[in-house]
């Protein structure tokens, strides 16, 4: 069809951007668009559940210790001093998931910045910042967040912080790698021409294109911040009384499973499911945003 033959009323067709396509790929990864519906389904339970039970989660009912579930008013049973299940349940979840999200957020600020700047500048500035994050990968997890609990004391913000600053290692890596790629194609070296500076290049063109693998990223991190943070509580460092967490909740029935297995089958399932639900999500953004890793 020539120019000429256009009328008003001729469709145009309008190409799909890489994005749509990847969409498009996404929603058609039936696993990850169930982990998505129940990953919504978790997120809504925690931040609204625990003002829809019966009892607080901190409330201390010595006729009900150790209920079953279906009794007494407690759905998913009560724990060694009566407190009811599900509200600790909801609430663990709550506080889980902010852990994942704020630290993994920590570690997306940090990660990006450090490695987007050193991939960019190079030479000698990029190895003393690649070594630096070498040196901090020798030291093991568990005694830098010891060493920053006992400097800063124990409480929820640090623990968000703590493992937050440890996450962005592998970030940083995987964000100056993608940079690496990135500072030699035409649209960058098109901004420097043009005369934009250093701190502008990687906030207007090199980060925005590094959206793809690191939200995939993101996606994977969260799931391994509520790990570490389960793995802190078995150790006595994670969230403290009578604030609670999955990982205490876990760490609190392994100890009384015996006399109650409710009160570990119940968050273990719970940890389970949000965690399988994260990887099939991460594992649908990275098929969909890059296919050709399948």
């Amino acid at each position: 069809m020539s120019a000429a033959s256009l009328t008003p009323d001729t469709p145009v067709l309008s190409g799909r951007s890489l994005w749509d396509d990847a969409l498009r790929r996404l929603l058609a990864n039936r696993a990850a668009v169930i982990s998505a519906a129940l990953l919504t389904g978790l997120v809504v339970l925690a931040l609204i559940g625990p003002m829809l039970t019966p009892f607080a989660y901190d409330q201390i009912n010595k006729n009900d210790v150790w209920a079953p579930p279906l009794t007494a008013g407690h759905l998913l049973g009560a724990d060694s001093l009566g407190r009811d299940v599900l509200a600790r349940l909801l609430v663990g979840l709550r506080v889980s998931l902010a852990i994942g999200v704020v630290a993994t957020a920590v570690s997306l600020v940090i990660g990006v910045i450090w490695g987007a700047t050193a991939g960019y500048l190079g030479g000698r500035i990029d190895e003393v910042m690649m070594r630096l994050v070498d040196v901090l990968y020798s030291l093991p997890f568990i005694f830098f967040v010891i060493l920053l609990m006992v400097t800063f004391g124990r409480n929820v913000i640090l623990i968000f912080l703590a493992i937050g600053a440890v996450e962005w290692l592998t970030m940083s890596r995987i964000v100056r790698g993608q940079t690496l790629s990135l500072k030699s194609r035409e649209f960058v070296e098109a901004a420097r021409t043009i005369g934009l500076s250093d701190a502008a290049i990687i906030t207007r063109h090199i980060v925005p294109n590094l959206l793809g693998p690191v939200v995939v990223y993101v996606t994977l991190t969260i799931p391994a911040v509520i790990l570490a943070e389960s793995f802190l509580s078995f150790l006595g460092m994670g969230v403290q009384e009578p604030l609670t967490s999955l990982g205490t909740l876990i760490s609190q029935g392994a100890q009384d499973m015996e006399a109650a297995p409710w009160l570990l089958i119940f968050p273990s399932v719970t940890m389970v499911a949000t965690l399988m639900a994260f990887n099939f999500i991460g594992d649908g953004l990275r098929d969909a945003i890059d296919p050709k890793d399948r």
